[in-house]
This record gives C-alpha cells, sequence and structure tokens, in this order.
C-alpha cells in the first residue's frame, strides 16, 4: 500500500473519531447543566480544556458563553479541531482514496460535510443542540459501521481501525485528566452529590455509564478511573484501544506477537506493557493527573512514530497529533 492512501485512511478516520468524540462532550455537558448551579462559563470552560486548545479559544473568546463555545467547537473553521474541520479533513482524505473505500463510506461522508454546513444545520446547533449533537454521534457511528461492514479487512482496513483507536485512547484520557485534576470547583465538594453528578458525567462523555454499573453498583473515582483505564473487554477503555491499535499493526507488519520490528512497533508495545502491568492502586501513588499526563504523551509519541515508519513523515517537534 502506498504511504499517502495509508496516511489518509488513518487520519480520515481520526478526524471521524475527533468530531464524534467532541459532539459527545458537549452533548453530555448540556445534560449536565441541567442539574448543576447556573455558573455557566464554569461548565463550559471544561469542555474546551479537553480538547487541549483552551489557548485557542481564549485568544478568540476569552468568556466562556455557551453559544461562543459551541460555535467554536463545531463551525470555526480557523479552528482545526472543530467539528467542521475533523468533518471537512476527513472527507478531503476520503476523496483522495475513493478508490479504496466503498462507495456507501464515500457517499455517507460526503453527505455528512454538505449537511452539516447549510443553514438548516448551523441553526439547529443553537436552537435544538441536544438534537443536533445526537444527529452527529449517530453519523459518526454509522460511518463507522459501513466501514466495518463494507470494507475488506485488510491493510486499508486495519490503519483506519489503527487511527481510530489512538484517537480514542487519547479522548477518553483527557476527559479523565480534566475532570479529576480541573472540573471540580472547591476540595470541599468532593463526594458531595455535584462530585457524583460529574462522575456520571465522564462515563457519559465515553458512552460507559451502562456498562460501568453492570460491573459496580456505585460510582467512585477510584472505580470509575479504574475502569476507563484498564477495562479490557470496554471498548472506549485506555488499554482496550491500545490492545486492539496493537494488534491491527500486527497484522499489518506481520509481525509475530510479542516482536517488535520497527518503532511504531516498540512505543505501542511498550504502552501496552506498561498498562497491562499497572493497576489503579498504582496510578493512584503516582498521581493520576501524572498517569495521564505521562500516557497522553506516549500517546503523541506513538503518533509520531507511526507517521515516521508507515507514512514517511517526520515527526512535529514538540507538537502533539492533536494538531496535526
Amino acid at each position: 500500500m502506498l504511504s499517502r492512501v495509508a496516511n489518509s485512511i488513518y487520519w480520515m478516520c481520526r478526524y471521524i473519531e475527533r468530531a464524534e468524540n467532541v459532539a459527545r462532550f458537549i452533548s453530555v455537558n448540556l445534560n449536565l447543566l441541567l442539574d448543576m448551579p447556573s455558573q455557566e462559563g464554569q461548565h463550559w470552560k471544561p469542555i474546551v480544556m479537553t480538547t487541549g486548545d483552551q489557548e485557542i479559544f481564549e485568544k478568540k473568546d476569552p468568556g466562556y458563553d455557551h453559544d461562543e463555545v459551541i460555535r467554536f467547537l463545531t463551525f470555526d473553521r480557523e479552528y482545526p479541531n472543530s467539528i467542521l474541520r475533523c468533518l471537512a479533513a476527513a472527507r478531503e482524505n476520503g476523496r483522495s482514496i475513493r478508490e479504496i473505500i466503498s462507495s456507501e463510506m464515500w457517499e455517507h461522508l460526503n453527505n455528512f460535510y454538505l449537511e452539516l454546513t447549510t443553514q438548516q444545520f448551523m441553526a439547529m446547533a443553537l436552537e435544538d443542540p441536544h438534537r443536533f449533537f445526537k444527529i452527529i454521534q449517530m453519523r459518526s457511528h454509522l460511518f463507522t459501521g459501513l466501514m466495518d461492514s463494507t470494507m475488506s479487512h485488510g491493510e486499508a482496513w486495519n490503519f483506519a481501525r489503527i487511527g481510530m483507536m489512538m484517537e480514542r485512547a487519547d479522548k477518553t484520557s483527557r476527559i479523565l485528566d480534566v475532570k479529576y485534576f480541573m472540573l471540580l470547583p472547591q476540595a470541599s465538594l468532593v463526594n458531595a452529590p455535584i462530585d457524583h453528578i460529574q462522575w456520571m458525567a465522564v462515563l457519559k462523555s465515553a458512552s460507559a455509564f451502562e456498562m460501568f454499573r453492570k460491573e459496580h453498583h456505585e460510582i467512585t473515582p477510584h472505580k470509575v478511573a479504574d475502569f476507563l483505564i484498564f477495562d479490557n473487554q470496554f471498548p472506549r477503555s485506555i488499554r482496550h484501544c491500545i490492545t486492539k491499535a496493537k494488534i491491527c499493526m500486527h497484522r499489518i507488519t506481520g509481525t509475530p506477537p510479542g516482536a517488535a520490528m520497527n518503532l511504531a512497533e516498540k512505543r505501542l508495545g511498550r504502552m501496552q506493557a506498561d498498562i497491562e502491568y499497572t493497576d489503579i492502586n498504582e496510578v493512584v501513588a503516582i498521581g493520576l493527573h501524572e498517569y495521564l499526563d505521562t500516557l497522553q504523551s506516549n500517546l503523541n509519541q506513538v503518533g509520531a512514530a507511526i507517521g515516521t515508519t508507515f507514512f514517511n513523515l517526520p515527526p512535529l517537534v514538540e507538537a502533539s497529533d492533536q494538531e496535526q
């Protein structure tokens, strides 16, 4: 497979996953506001922080007004990680590899982007945001379903899955980190009802609430962090994403399990081993924020290694995959 093709399908799926995650975070936050005190800026700031682009937003608008945050994260054409820009980038990558993906995938992706640019959809984002962001999520899920059911599960599909899993692991770590380190306004509110509501929101942000409750009877920070980081069966846990990404990478290279032939495999294998032989008690001893900060840095290093190994692209100096 040409490195250009592999790069395009990898980033196409990363951008789709990124757009879907932003829509999910906003949708959960809208529901959270129904149960929280009405200090609006306090509740919209963490959503921007989750993206890692707080500085970019504050240069445009120092306040955290509901409408401005939604416009920035959804329709801002100058912001590279807005939903609109992500879908535009995904569509452009898809257009360049139309001979690789199925016609159903291309038609859906093209219609998805074109519909988002209509005045009707833009108005819906502010007038009926709950419906709007649910539509974004469902369209993203449909794209993933079309990819799995209409595309041969060969090299191209495996690159797509790696991109999706890397992006998903990054976003799960970010939403968990923001809640633990930045979201709760006062230490005195730990274990208070507001704290419980916010941890529920973290689970819902990862579509994990129902699956978590099947295993645990009560919501505690310790159990939520353990589930979202270390659960091996939940599809949005960090461990599950890293494991699936590594499996797909070995399918591409043909490297036997337990071995590594290139830098990307070495870094991803090291991450998998670290997360498999670490438990939540060790993470708490280290500090959850410190652990997640290191994990995000390692994910960025894996992303850079994937670029140099498979796409012949030099890594960006001191830049994360979030900025590509």
